[in-house]
């Protein structure tokens, strides 16, 4: 699996960006096949800064309704990955 298919996309969300902040953490949404491991890797190799931890789990797709009908939003990964002190990723960088 390539680093790019692990990272799916950055969660960028409120709560996120507080964690960022305060305990230098970031949320990705990532393929539900990746192990902690490989996730580690994508991030240190994508990104370039050091990971310390990886946390993982999967958050489950709501049922949504539309009219009478009834539909399920598919399940999917979220990685918490803290970095290592001094490191920072930052999404909106204009170069």
């Amino acid at each position: 699996m390539k680093a790019q298919d692990i990272l799916i996309r950055p969660i960028i969300t409120e709560r996120a960006t507080t964690l960022k902040e305060r305990e230098n953490k970031v949320a990705f949404e990532v393929a539900k096949e990746a192990s902690k491991h490989q996730i580690r890797d994508a991030v240190e190799k994508i990104y370039g800064v050091g990971v310390t931890d990886v946390r993982t789990m999967i958050v489950h797709g709501k049922l949504k309704r539309r009219g009478r009908s009834i539909g399920k939003r598919p399940n999917w990964k979220k990685a918490l990955v803290t970095l290592k002190q001094g490191d920072n990723i930052d999404f909106f960088a204009t170069e």
